[in-house]
């Protein structure tokens, strides 16, 4: 039941199941099928018939049933204008869609007054689901009806810690690869679960840290909400709450500040708002610290090396 004064999203929560159990069929359908049509969106990542499919109708049960709702969508943008906005990642996970692999979900979560109030995610292939909704926890299971409670880790130290992320080329592309190996190097265990299947061990406790340098609001919001629910916290790499900031990083709550000072950016000069650095002790700012130490007195020439 949702905590007393508390805005009640049990109706929208039950509409989201059946959005997902809409999405289920579909997917189920055209998963593995030898004419599956595959795109090649602008940005050159793909989109099947599979993605278009399954928002296309999730768009027309919420323009039947939460009309005055806006939508927001990987494949078709935003429609509508409302303070309740519906957000949908028809498939999370394409690339293992298209290539057979089973681990894709669709992920579909409310936002209102820009804070995620509830989140589904479903991984039919895998017969798991998950959900979470405002002040209510985080559930697993098949049903609203048979799930069991999500509750995230209670690992204190790096050393002792299981991280998960979903590859590396993103990292490399943004100067980035080095702080984040070195988180790794501090981590008990390292595997690229990857998408959603990252963040969804965090909340079941399995995982500790997952953390990826680009997303887009539908990558994430079904997710912050299920990681928060289970007792866990999910910001941007600058600290920042939510699922607004372009990126992630998501942990059991007693690990941010320490990956944070491995893969968190501030403002690095109070004069120049726009330049950022890595947190307090990662690579990059040891680096920083070694070149500045080593670097010759006027005269002496550049720096080897």
């Amino acid at each position: 039941m949702p905590r007393s004064g508390s805005p009640d999203y049990t109706d929208d929560l039950r509409l989201a199941h059946v959005l997902a159990d809409d999405a289920d069929s579909l997917t189920g359908n055209l998963f593995k099928s030898i004419d599956l049509h595959v795109m090649s969106k602008p940005d050159l990542t793909p989109v099947t018939e599979a993605d278009l499919a399954v928002e296309e109708s999730l768009r027309r049960t919420l323009s039947r049933v939460r009309s005055r709702d806006a939508v927001v969508g990987e494949e078709h943008g935003t429609t509508g204008h409302s303070q309740r906005r519906w957000v949908i990642d028809p498939i999370d996970g394409t690339k293992n869609f298209v290539r057979g692999v089973p681990v894709w979900a669709t992920l579909i979560s409310l936002v209102v007054d820009d804070e995620v109030v509830l989140g589904v995610v479903s991984a039919p292939q895998l017969q798991r689901r998950w959900w979470a909704s405002k002040g209510n926890g985080a559930w697993t299971g098949r049903s609203l009806l048979k799930a069991t409670q999500c509750q995230v880790s209670d690992i204190r130290r790096l050393e002792d810690a299981s991280l998960s992320y979903s590859g590396l080329s993103g990292w490399d592309e943004r100067g980035r690869l080095d702080d984040f190996l070195s988180l790794a190097r501090r981590c008990w265990r390292t595997r690229a679960y990857g998408d959603f299947w990252s963040y969804m061990l965090i909340a079941e406790g399995a995982v500790d840290l997952a953390a990826e340098p680009e997303l887009q609001l539908y990558d994430m919001a079904a997710l912050d909400i299920i990681v928060t629910e289970a007792g866990g916290r999910f910001t941007s790499l600058d600290g920042t709450g939510g699922p607004f900031g372009g990126n992630a990083l998501a942990s059991n709550g007693h690990l941010h500040e320490a990956a944070l000072a491995f893969l968190g950016t501030m403002a690095d000069d109070a004069a120049d708002p726009d330049s950022r650095r890595r947190g307090p002790g990662s690579v990059s700012e040891l680096r920083s610290r070694g070149t500045r130490a080593e670097s010759p007195r006027d005269g002496d020439g550049p720096p080897l090396g």
